[in-house]
């Protein structure tokens, strides 16, 4: 009996001994759990580090990218206004405008009739207004032709062709000598 009380008492130690050893491995797993929870606390310090100097270089390159883009955007509307300037396309042309050019032209026409009235009284030229065109000479001035027209324009009697015509002609800035 007694080798049966030893094997007995000896197989509950084991158990004991079993069950002690299964507390000390579960305490070191909890310390190693607890060990890379903390060295995992510690990393977001690190990470939180890499992804500013990740944004930082990131930052910097997309500047880079947007003063390469403005400046080849503004390259290319400097491009496109010396087009605009070399065929006049800055801005369409306004009534307002195409008025200012008749009054300057008008002017202009009544310095030359005067200068041309004066030399003709000094004998140099021939005949006062000879570079008066057809319809001024037929109502006796371009000023007053340009009144005419003006009043048939606003009536709404003057015929489409000839509208489009007078457009065109102030649209090119061109008039007929």
């Amino acid at each position: 009996m007694t080798d049966e009380k030893s094997k007995v008492s000896d197989k509950a130690s084991e158990i004991a001994k079993n069950i002690w050893l299964a507390g000390v491995g579960a305490y070191g797993r909890a310390v190693e759990d607890a060990q890379d929870r903390l060295e995992k606390a510690m990393e977001p310090p690190k990470l939180f580090r890499d992804l500013v100097k990740a944004g930082a270089a990131l930052e910097d390159d997309a500047r880079e990218v947007l003063e390469t883009t403005a400046a080849a955007r503004s390259s290319v509307e400097e491009r496109i206004n010396r087009v605009r300037e070399n065929f006049h396309m800055q801005r369409p042309a306004r009534i307002e405008d195409l008025n200012a050019l008749h009054k300057k032209v008008d002017q202009l026409t009544r310095k030359v009739d005067r200068l041309s009235k004066a030399l003709a009284e000094q004998g140099l030229v021939k005949g006062a207004g000879g570079r008066k065109t057809a319809a001024a000479k037929k109502t006796g001035s371009v000023a007053a032709s340009r009144a005419t027209s003006k009043k048939k324009a606003a009536t709404g009697k003057a015929s489409p062709g000839k509208k489009a015509a007078t457009r065109a002609k102030a649209s090119t800035g061109k008039r007929k000598a």
